[in-house]
């Protein structure tokens, strides 16, 4: 059996080493059903990755990267080769630090060193697939289509609205996945941000810290801090009028896979931008909500306020949430509901 190679840009991050471990998985398969054997290698900024990662997933080749300048991408030339899929999960992703250095949010989030390494390829068979947000939308309706206009209200929107640009007009094989809040487990090296960051990426109002929307709604932040509000019965301030979608990380995963697997036994050509978010659209109130009944809590401590209550310093689109027809007919993959994603995700936290 002949292996493809992938390499999955930012392997060290939360979507990253998720995607890592599912390729992982996907390897053990190949050895029984799976039609499909990758070599996979990943790229990494902080020097040297994770050690707890490198055990937990055996003959990955991992390569430093700086994003911004491409060095290091030659290294991946000489000891990994051309890859058949390039997963780009790297970003500048905090919006309020997107803000603070735009010029940073721009040479980060907009691939334009991977994209002139993968032009010096003689052979174009590489599939591009990009990570991108739902905060390309502006947030004046419910349930966009990836047609709408994308109109972004920050520069962590208007970077990546430029890297879909970027993509579209230099790569002839792409898919753009617009993606919504992640939630899931924490992954097998944690990622380092400590929890009140994290609190204040996802956007609920507490008492220690004016909050933002983010990347994703990890276990340890489910766990340790909303349950354990929650729990207390102290009254929290939660958002009602911001709306998102959030998906379930091994769903996301899945639709990776699902795409890589496609271009590797198809070998037709992509050119594809798809929202990928869950099938529930959720505010934060909602979130809080969901969390307390599936841990038998009372709801009273929660309480609903608006967005506009708090100055955060940078702009939030109010619902961005995503209509995801497109995705479950292309790829015939339904994402699961809120509920039970937050149900999984406690569940591998329990075990962990």
């Amino acid at each position: 059996m002949s292996k493809k190679k992938v390499l999955v840009v930012g392997g060290t991050g939360y979507l990253g080493q998720h995607l890592l471990q599912g390729l992982s998985e996907t390897q053990a398969r190949a050895q029984t059903t799976s039609p499909f054997c990758y070599d996979v290698a990943f790229t990494h900024h902080s020097s040297p990755p994770p050690s707890p990662l490198l055990e937990a997933i055996p003959n990955v080749l991992a390569f430093h990267v700086d994003l911004r300048t491409g060095n290091g991408f030659e290294a991946i030339s000489q000891a990994f080769g051309q890859p058949h899929v390039v997963v780009n999960c790297a970003a500048l992703s905090v919006p309020r630090a997107c803000e603070m250095d735009p010029t940073a949010a721009m040479s980060i989030n907009v691939p334009s060193a991977l994209i002139k390494w993968l032009s010096t390829f003689k052979e174009n068979i590489t599939l591009l697939i990009h990570l991108s947000t739902d905060q390309v939308y502006e947030g004046v309706k419910s349930f966009y289509k990836e047609e709408d206009e994308t109109v972004p209200v920050n520069v962590y929107g208007k970077s990546k609205m430029a890297a879909e640009q970027f993509i579209s007009t230099n790569c002839l094989n792409f898919a753009i996945l617009r993606s919504s809040i992640i939630i899931g487990p924490q992954t097998i090296s944690p990622v380092p941000k400590s929890l009140p960051i994290q609190i204040e990426l996802l956007g609920f109002r507490t008492p220690l810290n004016a909050v933002y929307v983010g990347m994703e709604l990890t276990g340890l932040l489910i766990r340790q801090w909303m349950d354990g509000v929650l729990c207390k019965g102290d009254t929290v301030d939660f958002f009602h009028d911001e709306f998102r979608c959030p998906v379930y990380v091994k769903d996301l995963v899945t639709v990776i896979l699902t795409l890589t697997n496609k271009w590797i036994s198809e070998g037709k050509q992509m050119q594809l931008i798809l929202n990928v978010g869950g099938p529930d659209r959720l505010s934060r109130v909602q979130m809080a909500e969901a969390v307390a009944h599936i841990r038998g809590y009372n709801t009273s401590s929660i309480k609903s306020v608006s967005a506009s209550s708090v100055d955060r310093g940078v702009k939030s689109p109010a619902d961005i949430s995503m209509d995801i027809t497109k995705l479950m007919q292309t790829l015939d993959f339904s994402p699961i509901p809120f509920r039970d994603g937050v149900r999984l995700t406690l569940a591998a936290e329990a075990g962990s």
